[in-house]
């Protein structure tokens, strides 16, 4: 019965980009503005608030200072911005939703006594209409609620056949009014805002038996992805500003669509077409997609946000979102993350380890305070330096572990020695694994002591001649940070912790061995 309650979201208030661009999404101020005037009988408010939906958020827009005998007047110069907005308590608690479209003089009312029922538009037909789909929707959940006062002295199974046929009989009998609904007010929006909130799955009858004779599930999933978006004009600002477009774009990229980077950059890339550069829309799409991908929590959603830095803001499609400064940091950040890609040859290191640690002190390195010191002592001493660098591609292994880490680091003394275990344990099963393990700071004294306490019988090395640029090669921000690379040195995982070691070694050995065949 879920599908046809209409939603009742409470006010919050905005903050942050997705503000700021309703900010300076305003129009310019002209001679008729808005005139809003709501008479709510028996409010008991002094102050109440005129606040809108945008994407995922809502605004505050216009404030009533002063209800007198419930009389409420919003009043402007300058137009609202076409949309659904509500009428929000003095303690922040939502009222109803009305439309604020090509009208924007219009009068309400209503009556706190049974606020759906007594809702009126004086002078909008396009609120009159809503009003009348609210009341019947507000009914049809009135209706479904008593059902289950119907069941008392039911045994379970009567009453669970009683609540099935009553609550499809309301569903077909609510599916049937909107189609019509939406049938008589096509091409308006009206129409437009509905058909968000309608749920576009396939009919019972109408999907086919699969091979073991049940439903097709499969068949059913591709009609609902492919009917999702369907009367959805993603030209028109307005969508933006209702209470179902947020949550209706989230629940397609993140449960409707398969999962993988690929395709939802496909899926971005076809939605973004399908606005005009500078609208509203493609601003607060790029706006919400940017930061989503960015701090996915999703290994190797990264490619999404590097996909839409080389897409959209590296070809001039962001200069209405951010400033020049903002873009140029943005841009930086995808040259640290494209060559750290799931599938990219990973950067090599050369480093130094614990043995070598004698001969770079003797040139100067441990006390050096510059990078142009750090520069000259490396061309003066280049070819003694050959003989003591690490090279990490001069690793053999199948699976090889690169670990960056420091010993002051509290996530690093926990992890550290979970992942020596779990290295062992790997390495007792036969799996050809090696550790490369990379000290992210200079103080030998103190990641010697460490690497000896705790018997780190892996390969230990650290940046003694400061010349890898760790933190911008390998994006440590923050440490431990954990890559898995495969024979060839192609980035097969990152940012694990020990717990997922295990099982990515055995999916890459399933990878060699589907290799062999």
């Amino acid at each position: 019965m879920k599908k046809f309650l209409y939603s009742a979201l409470l006010f919050s208030a905005f903050t942050g980009l997705h503000a700021q661009i309703a900010k300076n999404s305003k129009p310019m101020p002209t001679a008729d503005g808005y005139d809003i005037r709501i008479n709510f009988k028996n409010c008991r408010d002094t102050v109440v608030y005129l606040a809108k939906y945008v994407f995922d958020k809502q605004y505050l827009v216009d404030t009533c200072k002063k209800v007198v005998k419930g009389n409420i007047v919003f009043k402007g110069k300058t137009p609202l911005d076409k949309g659904i907005y509500f009428l929000v308590s003095q303690e922040k608690g939502r009222y109803f939703d009305f439309f604020v479209n090509e009208n924007e003089k219009f009068n309400l009312a209503t009556d706190t006594s049974d606020m759906v029922k007594s809702l009126k538009s004086l002078n909008s037909k396009e609120n009159e209409d809503f009003f009348t789909y609210i009341k019947y929707i507000s009914e049809k959940n009135k209706e479904f609620v008593n059902l289950k006062t119907q069941t008392k002295g039911m045994n379970s199974k009567d009453s669970l056949k009683f609540m099935t046929e009553k609550s499809k009989a309301l569903n077909e009998a609510v599916s049937g009014y909107e189609k019509q609904f939406m049938e008589s007010h096509k091409g308006q929006y009206l129409y437009d805002v509905i058909n968000l909130k309608v749920e576009k799955e396939a009919k019972a009858a109408d999907i086919p038996k699969a091979k073991n004779n049940r439903p097709d599930s499969v068949w059913a999933y591709n009609y609902y992805k492919s009917h999702f978006w369907e009367g959805v004009n993603f030209g028109d600002d307005r969508i933006l500003r209702t209470p179902f477009f947020g949550e209706k774009l989230k629940r397609y990229f993140n449960s409707v669509i398969v999962q993988n980077p690929d395709t939802i950059g496909v899926e971005i890339d076809r939605m973004m077409k399908q606005t005009r550069m500078g609208s509203d829309m493609h601003k607060f799409l790029l706006a919400y997609f940017m930061p989503t991908y960015e701090q996915s929590k999703i290994m190797g959603f990264d490619k999404v946000f590097v996909h839409l830095i080389d897409t959209y803001v590296r070809t001039g499609q962001a200069s209405d979102i951010y400033d020049e400064k903002t873009i140029e940091k943005i841009k930086q950040r995808g040259d640290i993350l494209k060559p750290l890609l799931l599938g990219s040859q990973a950067p090599d290191l050369l480093m130094i380890d614990t043995t070598g640690h004698k001969a770079i002190k003797q040139m100067g390195f441990d006390t050096v305070k510059t990078s142009q010191g750090a520069t000259d002592l490396y061309y003066k001493n280049i070819q003694n330096l050959a003989q003591t660098f690490v090279p990490m591609y001069g690793v053999k292994a199948d699976y090889l572990v690169l670990v960056f880490w420091d010993v002051d680091c509290g996530h690093c003394q926990t992890e550290i020695p979970k992942l020596l275990e779990e290295y062992h344990k790997i390495k007792d099963d036969k799996y050809d694994i090696k550790v490369f393990s990379v000290y992210t700071q200079h103080d030998y004294d103190k990641w010697h002591k460490y690497i000896l306490d705790h018997k780190l019988d892996w390969m230990n090395v650290y940046d003694g001649v400061h010349i890898n640029n760790i933190k911008e090669k390998y994006d440590i921000y923050s440490t431990p940070v954990i890559y898995v690379l495969d024979r060839n040195k192609v980035i097969k995982a990152k940012r694990i912790t020990h717990e997922n070691l295990s099982d990515i070694v055995k999916a890459m050995e399933r990878e060699y061995k589907s290799e062999k065949k």
